[in-house]
């Protein structure tokens, strides 16, 4: 029964191209892999090994010579490496990441046939290539899931702890609730992200186009919900589930996230609590603008001319002791006025008492009081907190 679900599901859930949109080729004298009809870069190699299950998968590496992290892409469903081929070069310049992508089982011109568990395998296996060939660390790799991509993205995810992070672009919760609106999860059903999910332990971006009609805006906004580290969303508003990389604030939003998670430590409490004060102060990032219309094609949405914004990010700690600075500055001028008004009350209070006029006396001290209560009551507050601060 589970064979024949398996293969009824893997009917419904993968739309390879046909033909693939690249052929193979070795070049004669070196006998270098090549993609026709895509021309030899430097950077670009094109790979083919095995996965656990003996299927030939095809990959592309592109290398970034100032790359901190590598980028494991996992692709949507009607697509392969040679119509992403352009994006994953663009993207590696852009992100300045080394990145690699790769064709499931089935998929361009990896054998074998797509299915769930074929996925898993293929994941496992360029995960492993970048081990071993690269010398890629399980800290310094980011997993990238579109669509269904999303699948053994997080299945993967869910078993490597030591993860830099997780990037989630128009994800599923799982198989049958594209389709379906259910409530629980049932044994059939593939790609159950929303029980993997909550295993991730590293950050984790969701991008999601509020106009989705393959793949609902719910999908992704409710796996952000069971996320441990949550990251700023990205909700692009009237984005579609093909269009998102045509929106400029994609690659602004991807620099951002690339940026903090390489600067963060290991330690991922430490980012996790500065991630919740954005979220309670900022919540989730829903943009208006609209897709650039010069561009053609999502393959080419990256090359972006926009200038890079100057950075502004700072550490927790460094905005921490700035604002210390600040508030023992204001401290002190609040404690010598404070000072000052105590002397002057004392001194009508004295002058008041040798006149031996006790109503004048009782008049004057009473105002006196009320206008020393009310222009230092808020800066008395003030004081208490920010001597607590100080303190700590």
């Amino acid at each position: 029964m589970g064979g024949v679900t398996s293969s009824m599901a893997a009917k419904l859930a993968f739309f390879p191209p046909n033909p693939p949109s690249y052929k193979l080729v070795k070049e004669g004298v070196t006998d270098l892999l090549l993609m026709e009809p895509f021309p030899h870069r430097e950077n670009v190699e094109v790979l083919q090994f095995r996965n656990r299950r003996g299927t030939e998968i095809v990959a592309m590496y592109v290398r970034h010579p100032m790359a901190k992290s590598t980028v494991l892409y996992s692709h949507g469903n009607a697509a392969d490496i040679g119509q992403m081929y352009e994006l994953f070069v663009e993207l590696s310049i852009h992100l300045r990441v080394n990145l690699i992508g790769y064709d499931y089982s089935g998929y361009g011109q990896s054998s074998g046939k797509p299915s769930e568990t074929n996925t898993y395998a293929d994941i496992e296996a360029v995960y492993k290539y970048l081990e071993e060939n690269y010398g890629t660390k399980q800290e310094d790799v980011i997993l990238y899931g579109q669509s269904v991509g999303s699948g053994p993205t997080l299945d993967i995810a869910a078993r490597l702890p030591q993860l830099r992070a997780v990037i989630l672009h128009s994800p599923i919760l799982s198989g049958l609730r594209v389709m379906y609106p259910v409530k629980k999860t049932y044994w059939f059903d593939i790609y159950k992200n929303i029980d993997k999910i909550p295993l991730v332990k590293c950050p984790v971006l969701v991008i999601h186009g509020t106009a989705d009609e393959v793949v609902d805006c719910s999908h992704g906004k409710r796996l952000w919900e069971l996320c441990q580290q949550k990251y700023e969303p990205l909700w692009l508003k009237d984005g579609n589930h093909c269009n998102l990389e045509l929106y400029p604030e994609y690659l602004r939003h991807l620099r951002r996230f690339i940026s903090t998670v390489e600067k963060s430590p290991p330690q991922r409490l430490s980012f996790r609590r500065s991630v919740d004060k954005v979220e309670q102060s900022r919540g989730s990032t829903d943009i208006s603008e609209k897709p650039r219309k010069s561009m053609e094609k999502p393959r080419k949405s990256t090359d972006c001319r926009d200038k890079p914004p100057k950075s502004t990010d700072r550490t927790e700690k460094q905005k921490y002791h700035e604002f210390k600075f600040k508030s023992s500055d204001k401290l002190d001028k609040l404690k010598v006025q404070y000072d000052q008004t105590e002397r002057s009350t004392e001194r009508s209070r004295r002058s008041v008492e040798y006149n031996n006029d006790k109503s004048r006396s009782i008049e004057f001290q009473e105002k006196s009081r009320r206008s020393v209560d009310v222009q230092f009551e808020r800066p008395g507050k003030s004081i208490d907190w920010l001597d607590k601060i100080r303190a700590t």
